[in-house]
């Protein structure tokens, strides 16, 4: 096993905000979770084969991939989307209003999320909103029960509602926006 720091709890003091910091700040602003522990996961694929003790999509969960991107004008995007959507970037830039898109390096990610790659999450807005980072997600997790999100570790998820989310973004002063992927 190599000592490459990793986007799990065990690195998390090294991050801008711990993942225990973040969800101290739910707990201290209302906004209510659960909380599972689980191997780090990277993936879609590997977030599926945990997702059995998590809410399905048909019963209303809300299981989503998070891609951090940066136009050719240098502007951040975090894009959240169902877990399932399938994502051109060619073409995304039209539906976002964006320049052309490509992903964010991991040394930009932390600049601008303070994560790690495979810990990138809603929550990382907390930081990003001081980079100006700009969030798009996707309208088809606005009818979910439960969205499953990373604390800013990819070894833990919390479930939390829409408006639980839309809370921590109106503390946070981001305003998503809410954009048709399908």
């Amino acid at each position: 096993m190599n000592d490459t720091v990793d986007a799990s709890s065990k690195y998390q003091d090294s991050l801008p905000i711990s993942s225990d910091a973040i969800m101290e700040q739910l707990d201290n602003w209302g906004i209510a979770y659960t909380r599972a522990d689980h191997v780090p996961l990277r993936t879609v694929e590997e977030s599926k084969k945990v997702q059995g003790q998590f809410l399905s999509s048909e019963q209303g969960g809300g299981h989503i991939k998070n891609l951090y991107l940066r136009d050719n004008k240098k502007r951040n995007v975090l894009l959240v989307a169902e877990q399932d959507r399938q994502i051109d970037l060619k073409s995304l830039n039209t539906k976002l209003g964006t320049g052309r898109l490509s992903f964010g390096s991991a040394e930009r990610l932390m600049e601008n999320l303070g994560v790690r790659p495979g810990a990138v999450t809603p929550l990382s807005m907390i930081s990003g909103v001081k980079t100006g980072v700009q969030l798009f997600i996707d309208s088809g997790l606005k009818s979910c029960r439960q969205i499953y999100v990373h604390p800013l570790v990819n070894d833990r998820t919390l479930g939390i509602t829409g408006e639980g989310l839309q809370a921590f973004f109106d503390k946070i002063e981001v305003e998503p926006v809410w954009v048709d992927l399908k």
